[in-house]
């Protein structure tokens, strides 16, 4: 199933806080999470997978 990341590990690896995180959960934006009652997980493939999806290549912008 691969392993899960919590709110601060996620945090570190975006290089951004934790309230921003907590943010973007909060408007729909930022990566897909795991929630059950107060536990809020992240599972690395997520992650990588949402990293991917923000590349933006110079070709795009012109």
């Amino acid at each position: 199933m691969g392993e899960f990341l919590n709110t601060i590990e996620v945090a570190e690896k975006l290089g951004v806080s934790e309230a921003t995180l907590r943010g973007w959960r909060v408007v729909g934006k930022g990566p897909k999470y795991v929630k059950c009652g107060r536990w809020v997980r992240y599972s690395e493939k997520t992650i990588a997978n949402w990293i991917e999806s923000q590349t933006v290549s110079t070709d795009d912008m012109e």
